[in-house]
């Protein structure tokens, strides 16, 4: 049996509240598919890089369980903002629906609960 899916509209509008919850700026910059989109997460350090976090496949997500899966697509350390907005467009240009919300945090804070792969 699956698990009733969340949908990205909703996902999206629940994170940005519990960001406002805990005084972290986020924002929707790409608002895609409201039922299906792919949702990727910039993370702006507000200076020093960012990071991107998209949807991790199955097969790197499938010894975890339930629940979304994200794997850090810029890689482990931070990079240029304008690298991570080609990266973003790349993928915007392969898939739509794409949703992007970004995350304003000088510490890094993307309050994502979900498995990091």
């Amino acid at each position: 049996m699956t698990q009733p899916r969340v949908t990205a509209e909703l996902w999206i509008r629940a994170h940005i509240r519990k960001c406002d919850l805990h005084s972290i700026p986020a924002l929707v910059v790409r608002r895609g598919d409201s039922t299906a989109g792919a949702i990727f997460v910039k993370v702006n350090h507000l200076g020093p890089g960012c990071m991107v976090l998209a949807p991790a496949n199955s097969l790197e997500g499938s010894m975890s369980g339930g629940g979304r899966q994200w794997r850090r697509a810029t890689g482990d350390t931070l990079v240029p903002e304008a690298e991570a907005d080609a990266y973003i467009a790349r993928q915007a240009n392969m898939d739509p629906d794409l949703w992007v919300l970004e995350i304003e945090d000088r510490e890094g804070r993307h309050l994502i609960d979900d498995v990091l792969v």
